[in-house]
């Protein structure tokens, strides 16, 4: 378990400095901020700031889910015209920055079978959400179904997230932050799940 602890030190440093951040009073900006920019380029989730102020203020859990649907859809739409507009100059840039160059075809051949789903499945699941929003648009998905699947995808997997803290936070949280580095590869493991899902589309 040390081992654990010292492998996972800077992602707990991170996590430590989320719940600070959620505890200001200017919290929800920062969780506005940090949902836009996850969607295009940022690799941090907004669901870890979502956790931590719905431990700081169960009441207002499904507030703010709903303030990080809405500004990671905005974020999307920006990650969209990156793809669409400008993708040599700053979207090749940002894929190559996360090494994600070998999944961009595999995701061009789920857009060709099914955009909707593709982007649906990537949005609900732990999937870097950047990658769809920026293949999308260059990829030239469908702009009203690639926002109607993001709407659907991402406001499912947040207000889930809101319910499990409303409803469970007080028991939740010490348990994250006891068990933090297991919870770390469970979510991990999840990645890889999800990019085997989005692979397996048809």
């Amino acid at each position: 378990m040390e081992l654990l602890r010292k492998t996972f030190a800077p992602l707990r440093r991170l996590y430590d400095w989320t719940v600070a951040k959620a505890a200001l009073p200017n919290a929800e900006s920062y969780l506005a901020g940090l949902a836009f920019i996850e969607s295009s380029f940022f690799p941090i989730p907004p669901d870890v700031l979502l956790i931590a102020m719905g431990f700081s203020n169960r009441e207002r859990t499904f507030r703010y889910a709903l303030t990080t649907t809405l500004f990671s859809i905005i974020g999307g739409i920006f990650g969209y015209f990156i793809g669409f507009a400008l993708f040599e100059t700053i979207g090749q840039p940002i894929i190559a920055f996360y090494h994600l160059e070998p999944l961009v075809e595999v995701i061009r051949a789920k857009y060709d079978a099914n955009a909707f789903l593709a982007v649906f499945t990537a949005a609900f699941t732990p999937i870097p959400f950047k990658l769809i929003t920026i293949s999308a648009g260059l990829f030239h998905v469908n702009f009203f179904s690639f926002v109607l699947a993001s709407v659907l995808g991402r406001g499912l997997r947040f207000f889930a997230v809101a319910g499990v803290m409303r409803y469970l936070g007080p028991r939740a949280r010490p348990l994250i932050e006891k068990y933090f580095e297991l919870f770390t590869i469970l979510f991990t493991i999840l990645l890889i799940g999800g990019f085997l899902v989005i692979g397996y589309l048809r």
